[in-house]
């Protein structure tokens, strides 16, 4: 009986307990604690798995032993197995199949490369914000603006004495012009003549200490040209013509003082433009007006010397004359001859009368003979030994390119003329819409924009650094 019933009390332990018996001994205060904080771990993991077990221990032997030596065995083997007990937990009932307990997320840690992070932001975003800042707002020097605008205007007018000489109009488009102008006003050749008439460089130096919008004295005439490009800015809009100039400086008179001188070298280079088309017109006509009058100095000329040479001041009129000299020189011998037939019916073969008629009808062929000759080959000394057919040809020649050379000359006069009364019309010239302000305030530099934009462009800077870290990073 004494060695039957350890054996019982030995392998009942080993028997899966199903549920607590009422008479099993209960847990200790700090094994309730344990189960309890397991209990709270694990519905902290699953707020929706069911309540957990409380951990109660395993059944207690059904009946203790009544002898001595099996109640001290019963007590060890309990004592030995409460330990077990413990490191095991209870058997907890299964979810679903369909439910997956998430894991517990751990709070992140701060690591040594997040302060990099936060010291990278601090000089590359607030340092660059808070110089520019201070920069802006306590150094830089206000800036006041000019305001000018201007158009090139060209006038298409036709003169009566166009129709004459045929000249179109001497201006050119005004689109090329403002082009032109454009450009001149970002010249070297204006910012020099302005710097001679206004010392753009005293002007622009004039801040103490302003390392930026300043301008440094000291600098080359390439340095005066950049910085002007800097502070004259220029609208132009190419579909209307129109230019507006925004002059920067200062103080509000120097601003006003450089758009006025900007504007009068504009206008003065547009009358030099249409001065220069003008005198092209102009010097073409001239020269065509010189041409003609050579040509007709050369032909009178020519004709005055035919006629010192021939002493003949108009062959056709001396032709006639001559022609009638001769018809009255035959008149004269038909009469002689009709007197001498008579005498010679009537009268005595020697009859002195007779002999005189004869003498006179010989007197007057000869006379009629050497004015014949004059219309044939002649040996006259006035007419320099040429027959009347050839000086009248010559003639002729000299009084058609007399007659050319005066056309010519009327026609190149007229063009001159038209050439000049062009040239006293002024073609092109500048038209202000908006004559040179004067600032009462100033408008620059926009401090908050430039503020914002630096902060910006610092923070994107900061980002793109930021991105490239962790991709180098993620690469490793």
């Amino acid at each position: 009986m004494t060695q039957t019933r350890p054996s019982q009390a030995a392998e009942k332990p080993t028997q899966p307990q199903t549920s607590a018996q009422p008479d099993q001994p209960r847990l200790t205060p700090k094994q309730r604690a344990a189960a309890k904080q397991r209990a709270a771990a694990r519905q902290r993991v699953n707020a929706n798995a069911q309540q957990a077990n409380s951990g109660e221990a395993p059944a207690a032997p059904a009946q203790a032993a009544t002898n001595p030596a099996a109640d001290a065995a019963h007590s060890d083997n309990a004592k030995s197995q409460q330990p077990a007990d413990e490191a095991k937990p209870a058997p907890q009932p299964k979810a679903s199949s369909d439910r997956t307990i998430p894991q517990a997320v751990t709070a992140a840690d701060v690591k040594p490369r997040h302060f990099g992070l936060l010291a990278a932001f601090l000089v590359i975003v607030v340092a660059p914000l808070m110089v520019a800042a201070y920069y802006l707002f306590v150094i830089a020097e206000d800036q006041y603006t000019s305001t000018v605008g201007f158009s090139v205007r060209s006038e298409e007018l036709n003169s009566s004495l166009d129709l004459l000489s045929g000249l179109n109009s001497l201006s050119g488009t005004s689109s090329s012009d403002t082009d032109i102008l454009y450009e001149f006003i970002q010249s070297q050749d204006l910012v020099k003549r302005l710097d001679e008439r206004l010392d753009l460089r005293a002007i622009y130096s004039k801040p103490d200490f302003d390392p930026i919008f300043a301008y440094d004295e000291a600098g080359s005439i390439e340095d005066l040209v950049a910085y002007w490009r800097r502070m004259v800015r220029i609208f132009y809009d190419s579909g209307t013509g129109l230019i507006e100039l925004r002059v920067h400086a200062f103080e509000p008179q120097d601003a006003q003082d450089i758009a006025t001188e900007i504007f009068q070298e504009s206008s003065a280079m547009i009358n030099q433009l249409s001065a220069i088309a003008r005198d092209d017109a102009t010097g073409y006509a001239e020269e065509e007006l010189v041409k003609a009058e050579e040509r007709l100095k050369v032909a009178r000329q020519a004709l005055t010397r035919f006629r010192s040479e021939t002493q003949i001041v108009d062959p056709s009129a001396d032709i006639q004359g001559q022609m009638g000299l001769l018809n009255s020189l035959e008149a004269q011998l038909a009469e002689a001859i009709i007197e001498m037939n008579l005498l010679r019916e009537t009268t005595r073969a020697a009859d002195p009368r007779i002999e005189q008629s004869e003498r006179r009808i010989a007197v007057i062929e000869q006379l009629i003979e050497k004015e014949r000759t004059k219309f044939g080959v002649g040996t006259g000394n006035a007419t320099g030994g040429q027959d009347y057919s050839t000086l009248v040809g010559e003639y002729e020649r000299l009084v058609v390119d007399r007659e050319f050379a005066e056309k010519a000359y009327v026609s190149a006069l007229s063009a001159f003329d038209g050439a000049q009364a062009e040239a006293r019309r002024q073609s092109r010239y500048l038209a202000a819409y908006t004559r040179p302000t004067l600032a009462e305030s100033s408008g620059y530099p926009q401090r908050w924009l430039l503020t914002l934009l630096t902060g910006v462009f610092a923070f994107l800077t900061w980002a793109i650094v930021v991105l490239i870290y962790y991709s180098v990073r993620d690469r490793r």
